[in-house]
């Protein structure tokens, strides 16, 4: 079987996309998500990668889990509770983990349904765009089970926790006018829009260097759950780096001569 992601590559920027559309890009099978954690890995390594585009073959984002997997109890849904249980901490669960630890910041274009295990994906991405025909949901509840791969430590973080409980306790779907309105994506464009604006905003994370937005973005996360003081000492630390990188100077140089600075990713 072919790859589940596809990787295309345009200077500092990757776009990867969930290749399976005729599942509506479901993950159930454990390659899916070791895929995800090793393509992670392999990005944090690269230092020359300064952007990621996360989106969707076809006409869904990600559709979650495959329901008739759950029904005929294959792939990860095979087995007693305790294998199940460890399907899921060595599966879909990897990919939490490894979108939440890699660096560089991810751009999610939802460019149609991201739904269950698909919406958690899309809140482990930094900015999220969406197509207008993109709906959402956390629905795990209309099928008897419960956010298993990050959705209830995600979802609250980003759009709060009253619009995360209704989400999560109705599985009500919601439009991307009103994922708007929730603050869940940042913005909603006409569907042939949305891919030429997630390029348009990952040329501009793109152009800064490498180091800052990769330090920026582990500091915004670890702000999530650290206090003011113990971040200061963090972002202090991290300042003293950045400042002995010859991408940094680079940019003051190019600041004060007026011209396009030339960075180096070192």
């Amino acid at each position: 079987m072919s790859p589940f992601l596809q990787i295309a590559r345009d200077g500092a920027v990757v776009t990867v996309t969930l290749n399976r559309p005729d599942d509506r890009n479901a993950i159930t099978e454990t390659s899916q998500s070791e895929e995800f954690a090793a393509f992670c890995a392999d990005a944090t390594r690269d230092l020359s990668i300064r952007a990621i585009i996360l989106t969707g073959a076809g006409k869904a984002f990600c559709s979650g889990g495959n329901v008739k997997n759950m029904r005929d109890r294959e792939g990860m849904f095979a087995g007693t509770p305790y294998q199940q249980r460890n399907a899921y901490r060595t599966s879909v669960q990897l990919i939490g983990k490894a979108l939440i630890e890699l660096e560089v910041p991810v751009i999610a274009a939802i460019n149609g349904p991201a739904i269950g295990l698909g919406l958690d994906i899309a809140c482990m991405c930094d900015i999220r765009i969406a197509a207008e025909r993109a709906v959402m949901a956390e629905s795990y509840v209309k099928l008897g089970i419960i956010p298993g791969g990050g959705g209830a430590w995600l979802l609250p973080r980003v759009i709060g926790m009253a619009r995360a409980s209704q989400m999560t306790l109705t599985g009500d779907a919601i439009d991307a006018a009103k994922a708007l309105e929730y603050g869940l994506v940042s913005e909603v464009l006409p569907d042939a829009e949305l891919l030429p604006r997630a390029r348009e905003i990952a040329g501009s994370i793109a152009a800064n260097p490498g180091h800052a937005t990769r330090m920026a973005k582990r500091l915004m996360r670890e702000g999530q759950h650290m206090q003011l003081p113990q971040l200061l000492e963090m972002a202090a630390a991290y300042q003293a780096l950045a400042h002995h990188t010859e991408d940094h100077h680079e940019a003051i140089g190019a600041f004060l001569d007026k011209r396009a600075p030339q960075f180096q990713d070192r």
